[in-house]
């Protein structure tokens, strides 16, 4: 049996099924990514909710994996060379994943899918993130309507590029991959967390919101949309 206890994480999240990977994360649009990714790779996972409203992600157990303190985080007891893996942030994981697998990242167009990642995550969920910040949390409460509008016009203008680069193709690198698994979480939390698709025009971007569609029509994605479970 897989032992883990080298892994300080696992003495407040035990692991039930050590043979499986161990996912540390909440059904946020990063969270998700990753279990979003898992169920579409098959891949036997066990899922650990940090709970957020209660600091989880500042204990020294969690830290000890991802000395960041955010989610998602994993542990792969079947890593490199047979040898347990921990790893942290989303991209890096849903690389990490696709090379394990060989799914969802080809050969043929590798560059391509890696810049649409990248295009995620440094800007739709850091702008993305903000506007919600900004229109549906504390940040409403500021007067000063300059950071709200900073936001609001660089998510449109991403939505924008986006919009054109889905004209005619149904992922957004060609075939479904990781880029998309990245990138359309964003887009349902926009939508229908933040509540800010009319704020941006988003309706108006027809590709983007067939797109969207598209991802949440597949079974893995409603599988793991809301993995780990909340309390």
């Amino acid at each position: 049996m897989t032992d883990l206890s080298q892994f300080p994480i696992t003495r407040r999240w035990p692991a039930t099924n050590p043979a499986a990977i161990q996912l540390y994360s909440l059904p946020t649009p990063n969270g998700v990514k990753v279990s979003i990714m898992l169920e579409e790779c098959g891949l036997d996972y066990e899922p650990h909710l940090v709970r957020f409203d209660r600091n989880d992600q500042t204990t020294p157990e969690f830290l000890s994996l991802n000395p960041n303190n955010k989610i998602p985080a994993i542990i792969d007891p079947d890593g490199p060379g047979g040898q347990p893996l921990p790893l942290f942030e989303s991209g890096a994981i849903l690389i990490y994943l696709a090379e394990k697998t060989g799914k969802f990242l080809p050969d043929a167009n590798r560059y391509e899918v890696l810049q649409w990642l990248m295009f995620q995550m440094g800007g739709i969920g850091p702008m993305f993130g903000q506007l919600g910040f900004f229109h549906a949390f504390a940040g409403k409460e500021i007067e000063d309507p300059r950071p709200k509008e900073r936001y609001r016009a660089e998510t449109a203008r991403l939505l924008k590029v986006l919009d054109a680069q889905l004209a005619g193709r149904d992922w957004v690198a060609g075939d479904y991959s990781i880029a998309d698994i990245a990138i359309a979480p964003w887009l349902r939390s926009l939508r229908d967390g933040y509540k800010a698709a009319d704020l941006v025009g988003m309706a108006e971007l027809a590709n983007v919101t067939a797109y969207l569609e598209r991802f949440l029509a597949r079974p893995a994605v409603q599988r793991g949309l809301n993995v780990p479970k909340r309390d």
